[in-house]
């Protein structure tokens, strides 16, 4: 359930290989980013602690966390309408948590003993969040044991249970039962990194929202994201060309598919092109080399190198990004497919291309029990 609508995919096991069975989506713009209260500082921006003893508290007090449960009708009624529309038949779901929801940390461990671990864990992470530790739900995990003196690193992943409260009252009203959350760099890793150990940069660009995570050994281990999306796409349109808020989206994907399926003869030149859309693609350049950054700073990293970029997301059918990014760092980068782990029929296949960046989150979760 993201900023830029609902979508679903169901899937069956035949032969022990996912096929698909159905898929549905919305257009409706969701507040799923304005569910908490904004904060000063994003926890989904990577926070590492170099030790138990070692952070510093802020001093700042604890925000209580509040969120309107009148919601949970409107959320309820997409979902259940697009369920209906593409005919589903299970009643269990599997949904995602937007990354602007989920606080994410890195935390460098000492050696320590079984039964101290989590314990531990837990005194650590509840220094850096803004809220109670007592409101939070945590899924850890552990990316290197402390071995032989060495220290260990886990990555930790904190979720308000209000929120958790709040999506499975949206599931419960739409008539289907909730089996787990997870976040949507889960998700995304599944469907468009699957067993790859390869260092890979994932950026996802939404609605609202354009997340970067870095993937290593198939684990999302970096998270952060701006506020840029198709909206400012889509408002750049609106004043640059004089087209009105009504039509612009229709305008940008005719744009859009123009550039990409007649690249011989295009409406725009890509100087141009780029030129118009300067303030969205240097923005996302600058997050991609503070993303590599980032990874390289942290502990038990410097001398690795990311080996690929991965763009997803309704945003990321944006003409010459992909070629713009491979110049721009020298790494090979294009649109992932999500469906590439999936069985479908052959007819199916153009509009399932066409609409496969936006279905990544979706496919992913329906991965979950099924490889």
């Amino acid at each position: 359930m993201g900023a830029g609508g609902v979508k679903i995919v169901e899937l069956r096991e035949e032969k022990k290989r996912p096929v698909l069975f159905t898929y549905g989506y919305t257009l409706q713009a969701q507040d799923v980013h304005r569910l908490l209260p904004s904060r000063e500082k994003q926890m989904s921006d990577l926070v590492e602690s170099k030790d138990v003893t070692g952070v510093v508290k802020s001093g700042k007090p604890q925000e209580k966390i509040l969120i309107d449960e009148s919601r949970v009708g409107a959320y309820a009624a997409a979902l259940k309408a697009v369920c209906a529309k593409a005919k589903t038949i299970s009643k269990v779901a599997v949904g995602s948590l937007p990354v602007s929801a989920v606080f994410h940390a890195i935390v460098t461990m000492p050696v320590v003993k079984k039964e101290d671990f989590e314990r531990i864990v837990r005194a650590e992470v509840k220094k850096l969040l803004p809220y109670p530790l007592e409101e939070m739900v945590l899924d850890i995990q552990k990316l290197s044991d402390g071995l032989d003196g060495k220290s260990g690193r886990v990555v930790v992943n904190a979720v308000p249970k209000a929120l958790v409260s709040f999506y499975s009252k949206v599931f419960k009203q739409a008539g289907l039962e909730l089996d787990s959350l997870e976040p949507e760099s889960v998700a995304l890793a599944r469907s468009l990194i699957g067993r790859d150990t390869a260092t890979t940069l994932l950026v996802d660009i939404g609605a609202e929202r354009t997340n970067f995570f870095i993937v290593d050994k198939a684990v999302p281990i970096t998270h952060h994201s701006i506020e840029l999306g198709g909206q400012r796409i889509n408002k750049i349109l609106e004043t640059n060309w004089g087209i009105e808020a009504e039509m612009v989206e229709q305008a940008k994907r005719d744009l859009f598919g123009l550039l990409i399926t007649n690249p011989s003869n295009p409406p725009i030149s890509r100087e141009k092109f780029l030129e118009l859309f300067n303030p969205i693609v240097e923005p996302i350049a600058k997050e991609i080399e503070y993303s590599l950054e980032l990874y390289l700073r942290q502990s038990e990293n410097e001398n690795k190198r990311a080996e690929k970029v991965i763009l997803t997301g309704g945003g990321a059918l944006f003409p010459y990004l992909s070629e713009y990014i491979a110049d721009k760092f020298k790494l090979k980068c294009y649109i992932g497919d999500p469906w590439g782990r999936v069985v479908y029929q052959e007819g199916l296949k153009p509009i399932l291309r066409s609409i496969a960046p936006r279905m990544s989150v979706a496919i992913g979760l329906a991965l979950r029990n099924v490889v």
